[in-house]
């Protein structure tokens, strides 16, 4: 029997997608889910909903709900993380602190001064949980899909290098699948490849029947005007290559977008999205609670488009599959540094996990890349040393940051930043980090 573990299992609607993905290949159908969060009135969810899908399925699952982290993890296979660190409340200060500022963000989770605080209070729950799969299951695998993907992974490769640890993230295809649509060609027809950072990686191969499928692409765009208002159009227009993540999500990554009141409204953009996001997950939740208090039936997604089930079911079959994974540069992308997280296809199956070398990325993809290491090695650098003044230079390093505040500004937000999240962060981080470095 497998032993699948989900870490922050009170994320009950992404839950509920894994689950039904998993139960979904008859070789997993009685396998033992273990569920585990914090919350006790949210893990009372996720064991209802895990039990639902199980009935709903006709599958053989036992379904477990466990309190204490090492009780579930203990002799695990496959662990799965998506905690949230500091729940809504600590996502909400993320965004509007620096929103009083001036500093405008969308989603605030993957780089930038929302990405390195939601880091920094993810980093010592990362460091603790590998502590327990280190003691109870050091062989088991480590399924990442907690944000801010690129840090959490890199912490990981510096505190637990023993673990055997992957980011997982589903923007990769969801934008061959979209992209196909866009052009009215069937997805299961096409192939495709990525490679770059987590949220900022390229379509660098993009295929059917061995024809070149950007050429359609640009006929598509050409002439649209409505097309030409996304952001993720324009970098493609500029840059050569299609990026893997939302134009919400790619806002804010870089400096050309947020900065003024006409680029948001020519790009459609909306400040501070994540907060009514945040909400909404909320309310998801409360009615999925009351759905199933009712005795009502959940909606079941259809089709299996999380990478997570796919690399489980191939390592436990030796089904062979190609993926996209978060791992550290050990020869695959040879124009980013060597200790920085990509993301890059991998093949899973008998051989177990292999991510595959893809060269050197195009020279301008590569440059807009480095800005966004250059935070997440900050980040975690700052987290190593316990070094305050390492946070704020990681902010400074952000473009959308760099495009709105000044240096100055940069510290103040990270302030109080530090003193709304407290207890969440690291002790040595909690302290004001003065005005910067002295004159040497």
């Amino acid at each position: 029997m497998v032993n699948i573990v989900f870490i922050g299992a009170g994320s009950v609607v992404f839950t509920r997608q894994l689950v039904a993905d998993i139960l979904r290949y008859p070789e997993l159908s009685d396998a033992r889910l273990v569920l585990h969060d914090i919350d006790a009135d949210r893990l009372a969810v996720a064991e209802a909903t895990a039990s639902h899908v199980n009935e709903r399925l006709g599958a053989r699952a036992e379904i477990v709900a466990a309190p204490d982290r090492r009780d579930a993890l203990d002799g695990a296979d496959f662990v799965i993380n998506m905690i949230q660190v500091g729940g809504i409340e600590a996502t909400i200060a993320d965004l509007e602190i620096p929103a009083r500022h001036g500093l405008r963000q969308t989603i605030g989770d993957t780089t930038g001064i929302g990405g390195v605080f939601r880091a920094l209070r993810t980093f010592p729950v990362l460091t603790a949980l590998a502590e327990d799969m280190r003691a109870v299951c050091p062989d088991a695998w480590l399924l990442n899909y907690t944000n801010p993907m690129a840090m959490n992974v890199w912490w990981l490769s510096v505190v637990a290098p023993d673990i055997k640890a992957v980011g997982l993230c589903h923007s990769v295809f969801w934008t061959a699948h979209d992209l196909a649509e866009l052009i009215g060609v069937p997805f299961e027809e096409t192939r495709f490849r990525a490679a770059g950072v987590n949220h900022q990686a390229w379509l660098l191969e993009w295929t059917r029947d061995g024809q070149d499928l950007y050429p359609l692409l640009r006929e598509r765009i050409e002439g649209d005007e409505e097309l030409a208002r996304r952001v993720r159009v324009e970098m493609f227009r500029r840059l050569g290559r299609y990026p893997t993540e939302t134009s919400e999500h790619s806002s804010e990554y870089l400096s050309w977008f947020l900065r003024s009141d006409e680029q948001i409204e020519r790009f459609r953009l909306k400040p501070l999205e994540y907060v009514d996001i945040s909400r909404e997950n909320v309310a998801e939740f409360e009615a999925t609670r009351d759905a199933l208090a009712a005795g009502r039936d959940l909606d079941l997604p259809e089709g299996a488009s999380e990478y997570a089930p796919q690399i489980i079911h191939s390592l436990v079959t030796g089904t062979e599959r190609e993926v996209h994974v978060n791992v550290p540069n050990r020869g695959l992308i040879d124009n980013l540094p060597a200790d920085a997280v990509v993301e890059v296809p991998a093949a899973v199956g008998a051989g177990g996990l292999v991510p595959r070398p893809m060269g050197s990325l195009p020279a301008p993809l590569a440059a807009v890349n480095m800005p966004y290491i250059s935070v997440g090695r900050l980040a975690v650098e700052a987290a190593r040393t316990g070094d305050p003044i390492l946070v704020r230079q990681a902010v400074l390093m952000d473009p959308n940051a760099q495009s709105t505040l000044t240096p100055e500004q940069i510290w103040q937000v990270c302030d109080e930043l530090t003193e709304a999240h407290g207890d969440l962060l690291p002790e040595a981080l909690r302290a004001s980090a003065g005005a910067g470095v002295a004159a040497r």
